[in-house]
């Protein structure tokens, strides 16, 4: 996407969600609970939220897993917010299914709850979403390998390094739009694991970080030491999936896509550890969620979606220095200009 067209595109998000702030409500609080207080992504996320917060005279409290994956935390954060009568939630749920009971919780007792990121799983649960198009994301990871690899696509073995055992929406979209992309029958678009592909050579789970990315990553090399394109939920994972090819001496024969578009991840781009990134924005999703909360409490109106989708949609770019005909991408500098963390 050129900045041109970017800057148009957050100028109609402004005018789309439309923030004014009239002093109507007094003690406005808001919370934010994220999957952990770690990754550059959530970090970021913070950084926005906070922000914004600042900006509209919002009182903000912050809450977070201890990893990827702990639902229990969030469970006893959003019980929080409820007691302290904040008028609204932003969440990135590690367990979207399990997450809805609290959130139905939250709505009844009033608050605004606005799933940033990850849709919630019915998505309909939460009041609202603003979010990367994760399904459009993993198909221009999944389009740049194919047309990448060209005549050697057919012969691929092709591994996913996946976030949890839940399975969260942003895990499932991610990799079903990487198939699609990539021209692999996803079965049903709503699971991961389904499909029969033979170019498949199976899924491991990294909990979103490099550590889980190394040992999912050596778990499939055991599995078939002849995976030459990785899928992974995320770039911690990736850099982790790096270094477990390049201990064995594979780290030039694999092609490794993500999904974030950090500045470290636009960084590995740039030296070549990941071939090609999707960048999303999550300090545009806070910083838009915390002006949702607001524009509720001082007038009860909730956010609306972006015209044709069933979620707020705050951009994807596919992030290369190997472009391919026919796929609009940025390269790592404009990426780097766009990036965080």
């Amino acid at each position: 996407m050129k900045k041109s067209v970017l800057s148009a595109a957050l100028g109609a998000l402004a005018l789309g969600v439309a923030f004014s702030a009239p002093a109507m409500a007094a003690d406005v609080s808001a919370c934010l609970i994220t999957k952990t207080d770690t990754n550059p992504f959530f970090v970021k996320m913070k950084e926005g939220a906070t922000a914004k917060a600042k900006e509209l005279g919002v009182t903000l409290k912050s809450y977070a897993g201890k990893i990827d994956g702990d639902s229990e935390s969030q469970v006893a954060a959003i019980e929080s917010c409820i007691a302290d009568g904040a008028k609204g939630i932003l969440i990135t749920a590690s367990d979207t299914k399990g997450i809805v009971p609290s959130v139905k919780k939250a709505r009844d007792a009033g608050l605004l709850v606005i799933a940033l990121d990850t849709p919630l799983d019915p998505a309909d649960a939460a009041d609202a979403t603003f979010a990367t198009d994760n399904l459009l994301a993993g198909k221009l990871i999944g389009q740049w390998a194919k047309e990448t690899l060209g005549d050697k696509a057919k012969d691929a073995k092709v591994a996913f390094l996946d976030l949890t055992p839940s399975q969260p929406t942003v895990d499932v979209l991610r990799d079903q739009g990487f198939m699609m992309g990539f021209g692999i029958d996803t079965k049903d678009p709503n699971k991961i694991g389904d499909e029969d592909d033979a170019r498949i050579v199976g899924h491991d789970v990294t909990n979103g970080n490099e550590e889980g990315g190394r040992k999912a990553m050596e778990n499939l090399l055991q599995k078939d030491p002849s995976i030459n394109v990785i899928h992974t939920i995320n770039e911690p994972a990736a850099v982790g999936a790096y270094q477990a090819l390049k201990a064995v001496g594979m780290e030039k024969n694999v092609l490794i896509v993500s999904v974030d578009g950090g500045c470290p991840g636009v960084k590995s781009v740039k030296e070549g550890v990941i071939g090609a990134t999707s960048q999303q924005y999550p300090l545009l999703m806070a910083s838009l969620g915390i002006e949702a909360i607001k524009k509720f409490a001082d007038s009860g109106e909730k956010p609306k979606p972006t015209e044709g989708k069933s979620f707020f949609d705050t951009g994807v770019s596919l992030v290369t220095d190997k472009p391919v005909s026919g796929l609009e991408s940025i390269d790592t500098k404009v990426g780097t200009d766009k990036c965080w963390g």
